[in-house]
Protein backbone atom coordinates (compact mmCIF):
# COMPACT_ATOMS: atom_id res chain seq x y z
CA UNK A 1 0.00 0.00 0.00
CA UNK A 2 1.33 1.40 -2.21
CA UNK A 3 4.32 8.41 -2.75
CA UNK A 4 9.34 17.33 -1.93
CA UNK A 5 6.99 16.08 -5.12
CA UNK A 6 9.09 18.28 -6.98
CA UNK A 7 11.61 15.43 -7.78
CA UNK A 8 11.35 13.98 -11.28
CA UNK A 9 9.27 11.05 -11.24
CA UNK A 10 9.94 8.51 -13.77
CA UNK A 11 6.94 7.27 -15.78
CA UNK A 12 5.45 3.81 -14.77
CA UNK A 13 6.98 1.87 -17.62
CA UNK A 14 6.82 2.05 -21.10
CA UNK A 15 4.72 -0.73 -21.92
CA UNK A 16 2.32 0.68 -19.24
CA UNK A 17 2.39 4.25 -21.52
CA UNK A 18 2.32 1.95 -24.57
CA UNK A 19 -0.98 0.13 -23.60
CA UNK A 20 -2.90 2.76 -22.14
CA UNK A 21 -2.28 5.17 -25.81
CA UNK A 22 -3.32 1.50 -27.73
CA UNK A 23 -6.45 0.83 -25.70
CA UNK A 24 -7.60 4.67 -25.82
CA UNK A 25 -7.38 4.78 -29.33
CA UNK A 26 -3.95 6.50 -29.70
CA UNK A 27 -3.16 10.40 -28.13
CA UNK A 28 -3.49 11.92 -24.59
CA UNK A 29 -5.88 10.60 -21.96
CA UNK A 30 -9.11 12.85 -22.88
CA UNK A 31 -8.42 14.41 -25.86
CA UNK A 32 -10.52 12.31 -27.96
CA UNK A 33 -14.02 13.14 -27.95
CA UNK A 34 -15.32 9.63 -28.63
CA UNK A 35 -16.66 6.90 -26.09
CA UNK A 36 -13.82 4.79 -24.40
CA UNK A 37 -11.62 4.41 -21.95
CA UNK A 38 -9.32 7.63 -23.76
CA UNK A 39 -12.88 9.56 -24.51
CA UNK A 40 -14.05 12.76 -23.44
CA UNK A 41 -16.44 12.34 -20.18
CA UNK A 42 -19.43 14.80 -20.05
CA UNK A 43 -21.01 16.16 -16.56
CA UNK A 44 -23.60 14.16 -15.10
CA UNK A 45 -24.99 10.21 -14.86
CA UNK A 46 -24.19 7.35 -12.98
CA UNK A 47 -21.26 5.60 -12.91
CA UNK A 48 -21.05 1.87 -11.86
CA UNK A 49 -18.87 -0.44 -10.06
CA UNK A 50 -19.18 -4.07 -10.05
CA UNK A 51 -16.82 -6.10 -7.81
CA UNK A 52 -16.17 -8.92 -5.97
CA UNK A 53 -14.70 -8.05 -2.80
CA UNK A 54 -16.46 -5.31 -0.50
CA UNK A 55 -14.73 -1.88 0.76
CA UNK A 56 -12.10 -3.06 4.13
CA UNK A 57 -12.98 0.12 6.03
CA UNK A 58 -15.15 3.33 5.47
CA UNK A 59 -13.14 4.85 8.22
CA UNK A 60 -9.89 6.37 6.41
CA UNK A 61 -7.84 5.63 9.58
CA UNK A 62 -8.88 1.92 9.49
CA UNK A 63 -8.49 1.11 5.34
CA UNK A 64 -5.25 0.47 4.07
CA UNK A 65 -5.25 -0.70 0.55
CA UNK A 66 -5.72 0.60 -3.12
CA UNK A 67 -8.66 -0.57 -3.71
CA UNK A 68 -10.39 1.63 -0.76
CA UNK A 69 -7.94 4.18 -0.82
CA UNK A 70 -8.78 5.60 -4.80
CA UNK A 71 -12.39 4.85 -3.22
CA UNK A 72 -11.34 7.40 -0.45
CA UNK A 73 -10.70 10.42 -2.66
CA UNK A 74 -14.32 10.80 -3.48
CA UNK A 75 -15.63 11.67 -0.54
CA UNK A 76 -12.11 12.54 1.66
CA UNK A 77 -9.61 15.14 1.15
CA UNK A 78 -6.02 15.43 2.81
CA UNK A 79 -3.68 18.17 2.79
CA UNK A 80 -1.94 16.98 -0.29
CA UNK A 81 -3.29 14.37 -3.06
CA UNK A 82 -1.83 12.40 -5.78
CA UNK A 83 -2.49 13.82 -9.21
CA UNK A 84 -4.99 12.92 -11.68
CA UNK A 85 -3.57 11.47 -14.79
CA UNK A 86 -2.06 8.65 -16.44
CA UNK A 87 1.61 7.85 -15.61
CA UNK A 88 4.10 10.16 -13.92
CA UNK A 89 1.60 12.65 -13.63
CA UNK A 90 -0.79 10.58 -11.17
CA UNK A 91 1.97 9.98 -8.90
CA UNK A 92 3.10 13.95 -8.49
CA UNK A 93 1.77 15.39 -5.37
CA UNK A 94 -0.52 18.41 -5.41
CA UNK A 95 -1.99 20.44 -2.65
CA UNK A 96 -5.74 19.68 -1.47
CA UNK A 97 -7.22 21.05 1.71
CA UNK A 98 -3.25 22.79 1.28
CA UNK A 99 -2.51 26.32 -0.52
CA UNK A 100 0.58 23.95 -1.13
CA UNK A 101 2.62 20.84 -0.48
CA UNK A 102 3.90 22.37 3.18
CA UNK A 103 6.86 24.45 4.54
CA UNK A 104 9.66 22.99 6.17
CA UNK A 105 11.60 24.15 8.96
CA UNK A 106 14.38 23.30 12.11
CA UNK A 107 15.93 20.92 9.59
CA UNK A 108 13.50 19.39 8.32
CA UNK A 109 11.59 18.01 11.83
CA UNK A 110 8.64 21.13 11.82
CA UNK A 111 6.32 21.24 8.78
CA UNK A 112 3.69 23.83 8.18
CA UNK A 113 0.52 24.06 5.64
CA UNK A 114 -1.81 26.90 5.30
CA UNK A 115 -5.40 25.68 4.45
CA UNK A 116 -7.53 26.99 1.40
CA UNK A 117 -10.44 29.40 2.25
CA UNK A 118 -14.05 28.22 1.76
CA UNK A 119 -13.16 24.30 2.69
CA UNK A 120 -16.79 22.84 3.35
CA UNK A 121 -17.62 19.67 5.47
CA UNK A 122 -20.90 17.88 3.76
CA UNK A 123 -23.44 19.28 6.57
CA UNK A 124 -21.74 22.79 5.64
CA UNK A 125 -19.49 23.45 8.81
CA UNK A 126 -16.09 24.67 7.84
CA UNK A 127 -13.10 22.66 7.91
CA UNK A 128 -10.55 24.50 10.08
CA UNK A 129 -7.27 23.24 11.17
CA UNK A 130 -9.06 22.07 14.28
CA UNK A 131 -10.84 19.65 12.29
CA UNK A 132 -7.67 18.38 10.73
CA UNK A 133 -5.77 18.35 13.69
CA UNK A 134 -8.55 15.89 15.19
CA UNK A 135 -8.51 13.85 12.46
CA UNK A 136 -4.65 12.91 12.13
CA UNK A 137 -5.06 12.18 16.20
CA UNK A 138 -7.30 9.31 15.28
CA UNK A 139 -4.71 7.21 13.66
CA UNK A 140 -3.31 6.99 17.76
CA UNK A 141 -6.31 5.43 18.97
CA UNK A 142 -5.03 1.72 19.33
CA UNK A 143 -8.69 0.39 17.72
CA UNK A 144 -9.49 2.80 15.16
CA UNK A 145 -5.47 3.86 13.75
CA UNK A 146 -4.90 0.16 12.09
CA UNK A 147 -4.73 1.64 8.59
CA UNK A 148 -1.82 3.49 7.15
CA UNK A 149 1.04 4.02 9.80
CA UNK A 150 3.00 7.21 8.50
CA UNK A 151 1.47 9.40 11.01
CA UNK A 152 2.42 7.59 13.95
CA UNK A 153 5.59 6.56 12.78
CA UNK A 154 6.71 10.28 11.60
CA UNK A 155 5.11 12.56 13.95
CA UNK A 156 6.59 13.13 17.94
CA UNK A 157 3.35 12.28 19.91
CA UNK A 158 4.33 11.78 23.56
CA UNK A 159 4.76 8.24 24.73
CA UNK A 160 1.25 6.81 26.01
CA UNK A 161 -0.88 8.89 23.60
CA UNK A 162 -3.62 7.20 22.63
CA UNK A 163 -5.72 9.08 20.49
CA UNK A 164 -8.05 11.69 20.92
CA UNK A 165 -10.80 9.72 22.69
CA UNK A 166 -8.58 8.28 25.18
CA UNK A 167 -6.19 10.79 25.67
CA UNK A 168 -7.43 14.58 24.51
CA UNK A 169 -5.34 16.93 22.43
CA UNK A 170 -2.07 15.77 20.76
CA UNK A 171 0.12 19.05 21.87
CA UNK A 172 2.92 17.76 19.21
CA UNK A 173 0.15 19.09 16.06
CA UNK A 174 -0.44 23.32 16.60
CA UNK A 175 -2.87 25.15 15.35
CA UNK A 176 -2.07 28.58 15.93
CA UNK A 177 -5.12 29.60 13.63
CA UNK A 178 -7.84 28.30 12.10
CA UNK A 179 -6.01 28.04 8.78
CA UNK A 180 -2.58 26.66 10.00
CA UNK A 181 -1.66 23.84 10.86
CA UNK A 182 1.97 23.05 12.03
CA UNK A 183 3.84 19.26 12.81
CA UNK A 184 6.07 18.38 15.07
CA UNK A 185 7.87 15.30 13.74
CA UNK A 186 10.63 12.65 15.30
CA UNK A 187 13.16 13.62 13.03
CA UNK A 188 13.61 14.92 9.61
CA UNK A 189 11.40 13.82 6.88
CA UNK A 190 12.00 15.28 3.67
CA UNK A 191 9.21 13.69 1.76
CA UNK A 192 6.39 14.88 4.51
CA UNK A 193 4.34 16.55 1.76
CA UNK A 194 3.88 13.27 0.31
CA UNK A 195 2.93 11.86 3.68
CA UNK A 196 -0.27 13.99 4.69
CA UNK A 197 -1.36 12.90 1.39
CA UNK A 198 -2.13 9.41 3.65
CA UNK A 199 -5.60 8.37 4.38
CA UNK A 200 -4.73 9.33 7.95
CA UNK A 201 -5.15 13.15 7.20
CA UNK A 202 -8.45 13.19 6.79
CA UNK A 203 -10.33 16.39 8.57
CA UNK A 204 -13.22 15.31 10.67
CA UNK A 205 -15.45 17.64 13.26
CA UNK A 206 -14.06 17.38 16.98
CA UNK A 207 -15.35 14.00 19.19
CA UNK A 208 -16.79 12.47 16.03
CA UNK A 209 -15.95 8.79 15.02
CA UNK A 210 -15.42 7.04 18.01
CA UNK A 211 -16.70 3.13 18.25
CA UNK A 212 -17.18 2.17 14.25
CA UNK A 213 -19.08 5.65 13.43
CA UNK A 214 -17.86 6.47 10.21
CA UNK A 215 -17.63 2.45 8.97
CA UNK A 216 -21.19 3.14 9.11
CA UNK A 217 -21.62 6.73 8.11
CA UNK A 218 -18.51 8.66 6.85
CA UNK A 219 -18.68 12.75 7.23
CA UNK A 220 -17.54 13.73 3.71
CA UNK A 221 -14.93 16.47 2.60
CA UNK A 222 -14.97 15.48 -0.85
CA UNK A 223 -17.15 15.97 -3.67
CA UNK A 224 -19.36 13.09 -2.92
CA UNK A 225 -21.23 11.69 0.37
CA UNK A 226 -22.42 8.31 1.26
CA UNK A 227 -26.23 8.28 0.30
CA UNK A 228 -26.87 4.69 1.07
CA UNK A 229 -24.25 1.48 2.12
CA UNK A 230 -25.11 -1.98 2.84
CA UNK A 231 -22.10 -3.37 3.57
CA UNK A 232 -20.68 -6.35 1.82
CA UNK A 233 -23.62 -5.52 -0.53
CA UNK A 234 -24.08 -2.16 -2.43
CA UNK A 235 -23.03 1.47 -1.81
CA UNK A 236 -24.10 4.79 -3.43
CA UNK A 237 -22.78 8.47 -3.75
CA UNK A 238 -24.72 11.59 -4.54
CA UNK A 239 -22.82 14.19 -4.87
CA UNK A 240 -21.64 16.90 -1.77
CA UNK A 241 -23.66 19.64 -2.21
CA UNK A 242 -20.97 22.33 -0.35
CA UNK A 243 -17.83 20.83 -1.94
CA UNK A 244 -16.26 24.15 -3.70
CA UNK A 245 -14.70 22.98 -6.99
CA UNK A 246 -12.98 26.21 -6.82
CA UNK A 247 -10.75 24.86 -4.42
CA UNK A 248 -10.11 21.59 -6.20
CA UNK A 249 -7.67 21.04 -8.79
CA UNK A 250 -7.31 17.88 -8.41
CA UNK A 251 -11.66 15.94 -8.85
CA UNK A 252 -13.39 16.62 -11.60
CA UNK A 253 -16.73 14.77 -9.95
CA UNK A 254 -18.57 14.81 -13.51
CA UNK A 255 -20.99 12.18 -12.73
CA UNK A 256 -23.85 12.84 -10.49
CA UNK A 257 -23.64 9.79 -8.69
CA UNK A 258 -21.34 6.26 -8.05
CA UNK A 259 -22.49 3.32 -7.08
CA UNK A 260 -20.85 -0.09 -6.24
CA UNK A 261 -22.15 -3.93 -5.74
CA UNK A 262 -20.31 -5.83 -3.93
CA UNK A 263 -20.51 -9.92 -3.98
CA UNK A 264 -20.20 -10.24 -7.04
CA UNK A 265 -18.70 -13.67 -8.82
CA UNK A 266 -15.35 -12.75 -10.77
CA UNK A 267 -16.54 -14.75 -13.75
CA UNK A 268 -19.51 -12.89 -13.71
CA UNK A 269 -18.70 -9.56 -14.17
CA UNK A 270 -16.32 -10.65 -16.70
CA UNK A 271 -19.72 -11.94 -18.47
CA UNK A 272 -20.97 -8.30 -18.08
CA UNK A 273 -18.47 -6.11 -18.78
CA UNK A 274 -17.30 -7.83 -22.03
CA UNK A 275 -21.37 -7.86 -22.89
CA UNK A 276 -21.67 -4.43 -21.98
CA UNK A 277 -25.05 -4.24 -22.06
CA UNK A 278 -27.94 -1.33 -20.39
CA UNK A 279 -26.44 -0.35 -17.52
CA UNK A 280 -23.24 -2.39 -17.53
CA UNK A 281 -22.23 -0.08 -20.29
CA UNK A 282 -21.46 2.55 -17.92
CA UNK A 283 -19.82 0.24 -15.55
CA UNK A 284 -16.18 -0.25 -14.21
CA UNK A 285 -15.10 -3.37 -12.79
CA UNK A 286 -13.54 -2.81 -9.47
CA UNK A 287 -10.60 -5.23 -8.10
CA UNK A 288 -7.18 -6.29 -9.87
CA UNK A 289 -9.40 -6.93 -13.60
CA UNK A 290 -10.55 -9.56 -14.98
CA UNK A 291 -10.33 -13.22 -14.34
CA UNK A 292 -7.88 -15.35 -15.49
CA UNK A 293 -10.14 -17.47 -17.82
CA UNK A 294 -11.35 -14.41 -19.48
CA UNK A 295 -8.07 -12.92 -20.91
CA UNK A 296 -7.78 -15.18 -24.04
CA UNK A 297 -11.20 -13.68 -24.61
CA UNK A 298 -10.74 -9.97 -25.08
CA UNK A 299 -8.33 -9.73 -28.14
CA UNK A 300 -11.16 -8.67 -30.57
CA UNK A 301 -10.88 -4.99 -31.91
CA UNK A 302 -14.08 -4.07 -30.47
CA UNK A 303 -13.11 -5.33 -26.78
CA UNK A 304 -9.54 -3.77 -27.15
CA UNK A 305 -10.68 -0.35 -27.53
CA UNK A 306 -12.02 -1.00 -24.31
CA UNK A 307 -9.52 -2.74 -22.53
CA UNK A 308 -7.36 -0.80 -20.17
CA UNK A 309 -3.81 -2.95 -18.62
CA UNK A 310 -0.29 -2.42 -17.40
CA UNK A 311 1.99 -2.76 -14.75
CA UNK A 312 -0.12 -1.61 -11.02
CA UNK A 313 2.96 -1.26 -9.24
CA UNK A 314 2.25 -3.92 -6.83
CA UNK A 315 4.48 -6.79 -5.74
CA UNK A 316 2.69 -10.04 -4.64
CA UNK A 317 5.03 -11.82 -2.09
CA UNK A 318 5.27 -14.62 0.55
CA UNK A 319 5.63 -13.63 3.87
CA UNK A 320 7.57 -15.95 6.13
CA UNK A 321 6.96 -15.30 9.89
CA UNK A 322 10.31 -15.07 10.86
CA UNK A 323 9.08 -15.93 14.84
CA UNK A 324 7.90 -19.58 14.05
CA UNK A 325 10.23 -22.10 14.37
CA UNK A 326 11.67 -23.48 12.01
CA UNK A 327 11.62 -20.27 9.63
CA UNK A 328 13.39 -18.20 12.85
CA UNK A 329 16.40 -20.11 10.64
CA UNK A 330 17.20 -18.11 7.67
CA UNK A 331 18.94 -21.07 5.80
CA UNK A 332 15.32 -22.40 5.54
CA UNK A 333 13.89 -19.41 4.50
CA UNK A 334 16.24 -19.42 2.05
CA UNK A 335 15.44 -22.80 1.23
CA UNK A 336 11.84 -21.70 0.56
CA UNK A 337 12.88 -19.04 -1.45
CA UNK A 338 14.88 -20.84 -3.89
CA UNK A 339 12.11 -24.22 -4.41
CA UNK A 340 9.09 -21.57 -4.72
CA UNK A 341 7.96 -22.35 -8.47
CA UNK A 342 7.29 -18.39 -9.74
CA UNK A 343 6.51 -19.56 -13.11
CA UNK A 344 3.66 -21.92 -11.49
CA UNK A 345 2.55 -18.67 -9.44
CA UNK A 346 2.04 -16.39 -12.66
CA UNK A 347 0.06 -19.28 -13.82
CA UNK A 348 -1.71 -19.19 -11.62
CA UNK A 349 -3.36 -15.59 -12.00
CA UNK A 350 -3.73 -15.82 -15.39
CA UNK A 351 -0.12 -16.20 -17.59
CA UNK A 352 1.71 -13.30 -18.43
CA UNK A 353 -0.42 -10.87 -19.31
CA UNK A 354 -1.86 -10.71 -15.31
CA UNK A 355 1.75 -10.92 -14.08
CA UNK A 356 5.48 -11.13 -14.49
CA UNK A 357 7.75 -13.19 -12.03
CA UNK A 358 9.53 -10.82 -9.46
CA UNK A 359 12.88 -11.15 -8.18
CA UNK A 360 13.22 -7.97 -5.93
CA UNK A 361 11.44 -6.86 -3.32
CA UNK A 362 10.82 -3.39 -4.91
CA UNK A 363 8.77 -3.38 -8.37
CA UNK A 364 9.84 -1.66 -11.61
CA UNK A 365 8.03 1.39 -10.92
CA UNK A 366 9.96 2.60 -7.93
CA UNK A 367 12.36 5.08 -8.26
CA UNK A 368 15.72 3.52 -7.52
CA UNK A 369 15.17 0.04 -7.51
CA UNK A 370 17.58 -2.46 -8.27
CA UNK A 371 17.69 -4.98 -11.22
CA UNK A 372 18.95 -8.57 -9.27
CA UNK A 373 17.58 -11.87 -8.49
CA UNK A 374 19.35 -13.13 -5.57
CA UNK A 375 17.70 -17.13 -5.98
CA UNK A 376 17.80 -17.61 -9.67
CA UNK A 377 16.74 -21.04 -11.20
CA UNK A 378 15.77 -21.85 -14.37
CA UNK A 379 12.62 -20.12 -16.16
CA UNK A 380 12.11 -18.88 -12.30
CA UNK A 381 10.58 -22.94 -11.58
CA UNK A 382 12.20 -23.18 -8.43
CA UNK A 383 15.82 -24.87 -7.31
CA UNK A 384 14.99 -27.63 -5.62
CA UNK A 385 18.60 -29.07 -5.36
CA UNK A 386 20.07 -25.51 -3.92
CA UNK A 387 16.93 -25.77 -0.73
CA UNK A 388 17.93 -29.12 0.07
CA UNK A 389 20.93 -28.33 0.60
CA UNK A 390 20.20 -25.36 2.86
CA UNK A 391 18.08 -27.55 4.71
CA UNK A 392 20.60 -30.24 5.10
CA UNK A 393 22.58 -26.98 7.04
CA UNK A 394 19.54 -25.96 9.23
CA UNK A 395 19.40 -29.69 10.51
CA UNK A 396 15.73 -29.50 8.42
CA UNK A 397 16.25 -32.21 5.86
CA UNK A 398 13.21 -34.26 7.22
CA UNK A 399 10.90 -31.76 6.52
CA UNK A 400 8.35 -29.86 8.43
CA UNK A 401 4.57 -28.25 8.53
CA UNK A 402 3.39 -24.72 7.52
CA UNK A 403 -0.04 -22.72 7.53
CA UNK A 404 -0.70 -20.78 4.90
CA UNK A 405 -2.92 -17.76 4.97
CA UNK A 406 -4.47 -17.36 1.75
CA UNK A 407 -7.58 -15.01 0.59
CA UNK A 408 -11.55 -17.01 -0.21
CA UNK A 409 -10.43 -15.79 -4.12
CA UNK A 410 -10.28 -18.85 -6.62
CA UNK A 411 -6.91 -17.62 -7.88
CA UNK A 412 -5.59 -16.96 -4.62
CA UNK A 413 -6.67 -20.60 -3.76
CA UNK A 414 -4.12 -22.29 -6.66
CA UNK A 415 -1.77 -19.85 -5.72
CA UNK A 416 -1.62 -21.48 -2.13
CA UNK A 417 -1.78 -24.67 -4.44
CA UNK A 418 0.99 -24.06 -6.21
CA UNK A 419 3.26 -23.54 -2.98
CA UNK A 420 1.91 -26.51 -1.66
CA UNK A 421 3.30 -28.08 -4.66
CA UNK A 422 6.68 -26.43 -4.85
CA UNK A 423 7.48 -27.48 -1.31
CA UNK A 424 6.12 -31.21 -1.33
CA UNK A 425 9.36 -32.28 -2.45
CA UNK A 426 10.85 -31.09 0.11
CA UNK A 427 9.02 -33.02 2.89
CA UNK A 428 7.58 -29.17 3.49
CA UNK A 429 3.97 -30.12 4.14
CA UNK A 430 1.86 -26.85 3.72
CA UNK A 431 -1.38 -26.32 5.38
CA UNK A 432 -3.59 -23.70 3.53
CA UNK A 433 -5.71 -21.66 5.75
CA UNK A 434 -8.77 -19.46 4.11
CA UNK A 435 -9.89 -16.26 5.64
CA UNK A 436 -12.33 -14.11 3.95
CA UNK A 437 -11.11 -11.42 1.63
CA UNK A 438 -12.74 -8.42 3.62
CA UNK A 439 -11.07 -9.15 6.66
CA UNK A 440 -8.31 -11.24 5.47
CA UNK A 441 -5.54 -7.92 5.53
CA UNK A 442 -6.96 -7.24 9.26
CA UNK A 443 -6.42 -10.96 10.12
CA UNK A 444 -2.88 -11.21 9.02
CA UNK A 445 -1.42 -7.51 10.13
CA UNK A 446 -2.49 -8.86 14.08
CA UNK A 447 0.54 -11.01 14.92
CA UNK A 448 -1.65 -13.16 17.66
CA UNK A 449 -3.85 -14.43 14.90
CA UNK A 450 -0.81 -14.78 12.16
CA UNK A 451 0.41 -18.64 10.84
CA UNK A 452 3.42 -19.41 9.33
CA UNK A 453 3.19 -17.31 6.24
CA UNK A 454 0.91 -15.83 4.07
CA UNK A 455 0.66 -14.35 0.81
CA UNK A 456 -0.27 -11.41 0.02
CA UNK A 457 1.09 -7.69 -1.53
CA UNK A 458 2.43 -4.17 -1.34
CA UNK A 459 1.74 -1.26 -3.18
CA UNK A 460 3.73 1.88 -2.91
CA UNK A 461 2.14 5.01 -1.37
CA UNK A 462 4.05 7.12 -3.13
CA UNK A 463 6.80 5.50 -5.97
CA UNK A 464 10.10 5.67 -3.27
CA UNK A 465 11.53 2.85 -1.25
CA UNK A 466 10.37 4.56 1.70
CA UNK A 467 7.09 3.58 1.05
CA UNK A 468 8.02 0.10 0.16
CA UNK A 469 10.83 -1.33 2.66
CA UNK A 470 10.50 0.63 6.04
CA UNK A 471 6.91 -0.47 6.57
CA UNK A 472 7.65 -4.28 5.19
CA UNK A 473 10.88 -4.77 7.24
CA UNK A 474 11.41 -2.17 10.13
CA UNK A 475 11.69 -4.45 13.17
CA UNK A 476 10.52 -1.14 15.47
CA UNK A 477 7.53 -0.74 13.65
CA UNK A 478 6.05 -4.16 14.75
CA UNK A 479 2.65 -3.39 16.19
CA UNK A 480 -0.12 -5.41 17.77
CA UNK A 481 -2.72 -4.66 14.99
CA UNK A 482 -2.44 -2.90 11.67
CA UNK A 483 1.03 -4.40 11.16
CA UNK A 484 2.72 -4.48 8.21
CA UNK A 485 5.51 -5.72 8.69
CA UNK A 486 4.28 -9.55 8.46
CA UNK A 487 7.52 -11.56 8.59
CA UNK A 488 8.04 -9.76 11.69
CA UNK A 489 11.65 -9.03 10.60
CA UNK A 490 13.53 -7.27 13.48
CA UNK A 491 17.13 -7.80 12.44
CA UNK A 492 19.96 -4.47 13.90
CA UNK A 493 21.34 -4.01 10.98
CA UNK A 494 18.11 -2.88 8.55
CA UNK A 495 17.30 -1.23 11.26
CA UNK A 496 20.34 0.88 10.82
CA UNK A 497 20.62 1.35 7.49
CA UNK A 498 16.77 2.24 7.41
CA UNK A 499 17.42 5.09 10.02
CA UNK A 500 20.93 5.88 7.54
CA UNK A 501 18.53 6.27 4.70
CA UNK A 502 16.00 8.24 6.29
CA UNK A 503 18.57 10.97 7.16
CA UNK A 504 19.41 11.83 3.33
CA UNK A 505 18.64 15.02 2.16
CA UNK A 506 18.84 13.95 -1.57
CA UNK A 507 15.67 11.98 -2.61
CA UNK A 508 17.75 10.95 -5.41
CA UNK A 509 20.80 9.27 -3.01
CA UNK A 510 17.72 8.34 -0.78
CA UNK A 511 16.07 5.94 -3.74
CA UNK A 512 19.10 4.52 -5.14
CA UNK A 513 20.29 3.71 -1.47
CA UNK A 514 16.69 1.98 -1.17
CA UNK A 515 17.64 -0.34 -4.38
CA UNK A 516 20.64 -1.84 -2.20
CA UNK A 517 18.72 -2.02 1.02
CA UNK A 518 16.92 -4.51 -0.76
CA UNK A 519 18.96 -6.78 -1.78
CA UNK A 520 20.57 -6.65 1.85
CA UNK A 521 16.94 -7.59 2.93
CA UNK A 522 16.85 -10.33 0.68
CA UNK A 523 19.89 -12.05 2.12
CA UNK A 524 17.98 -12.55 4.79
CA UNK A 525 14.57 -14.01 2.55
CA UNK A 526 12.03 -12.75 5.07
CA UNK A 527 9.32 -13.18 2.11
CA UNK A 528 9.64 -14.49 -1.27
CA UNK A 529 9.12 -12.10 -4.27
CA UNK A 530 6.31 -14.07 -6.33
CA UNK A 531 5.05 -11.73 -9.00
CA UNK A 532 4.72 -8.21 -9.98
CA UNK A 533 1.44 -7.54 -10.90
CA UNK A 534 -0.90 -6.21 -14.36
CA UNK A 535 -4.23 -5.20 -14.37
CA UNK A 536 -5.91 -5.85 -17.28
CA UNK A 537 -9.87 -4.52 -17.60
CA UNK A 538 -12.76 -3.85 -19.53
CA UNK A 539 -14.85 -1.51 -19.15
CA UNK A 540 -17.81 -0.46 -20.31
CA UNK A 541 -18.86 1.51 -23.64
CA UNK A 542 -20.08 4.21 -22.01
CA UNK A 543 -17.11 5.25 -19.99
CA UNK A 544 -15.09 7.91 -20.83
CA UNK A 545 -11.94 9.59 -19.37
CA UNK A 546 -10.55 5.84 -17.73
CA UNK A 547 -6.98 5.60 -17.52
CA UNK A 548 -4.71 3.62 -14.50
CA UNK A 549 -3.62 5.18 -11.86
CA UNK A 550 -0.39 3.86 -10.36
CA UNK A 551 -1.06 5.30 -7.11
CA UNK A 552 -4.15 2.94 -6.12
CA UNK A 553 -3.06 -0.40 -7.04
CA UNK A 554 -2.93 0.16 -10.92
CA UNK A 555 -6.69 0.47 -10.82
CA UNK A 556 -9.02 2.85 -12.63
CA UNK A 557 -8.38 6.27 -10.87
CA UNK A 558 -12.19 6.83 -9.84
CA UNK A 559 -11.61 11.24 -9.53
CA UNK A 560 -11.77 11.29 -13.38
CA UNK A 561 -13.87 8.27 -14.74
CA UNK A 562 -17.18 9.84 -16.35
CA UNK A 563 -19.56 9.02 -18.92
CA UNK A 564 -19.72 9.90 -22.48
CA UNK A 565 -22.95 10.04 -22.81
CA UNK A 566 -24.66 10.49 -19.25
CA UNK A 567 -28.21 10.06 -20.73
CA UNK A 568 -27.80 6.47 -21.03
CA UNK A 569 -26.95 5.53 -17.62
Amino acid sequence: MKRSHSRRIATLTSSLALALTACSGGGPQGASSAAGPGGKAAKGGTVRVLTSVAFSHLDPARGFDGGVNNFYRLIYRTLTTQGAAPGKGGTAIRPDLATDTGTPSDGGKTWTFTLKKGLRFQNGDPITSAEVKFGVSRAWDPEIGIGSPYAKQLIDAPDGYRGPYASGDLPTIKTPDARTIVFQLKKPYADFGSVVAQPTFVPFPKDTGGKGEFDRKPIASGPYQVASYKRGASLTLDRNEHWDPGTDTVRKALPDHFTWTFGLDGATIDERMIAGQGNDASAIAGGSGIQPATVARIQTPALRKRTLSGLTGCTTYLGLNTTKKPLDRVAVRRAIAYAVNKATQVDAVGGTAKAQQATSIQPPTVVGRKKYDPYPSEGGKGDLAAARRLLGEAGARGGFTLTLDIRSQPYMQAQGVAIQQALAPLKIKVTLNTIDTATYYEAIGTPSQQHDAAITGWCPDWPSGATFLPPLFDGRLISAKGNQNLAQLDDKGVNERIDEIAAMKDLDAQNAAYGELDEQIMKLAPIVPLMYEKYVGVVGGNIAGAYLHAGFSGGIDLVSVGLADPDRS
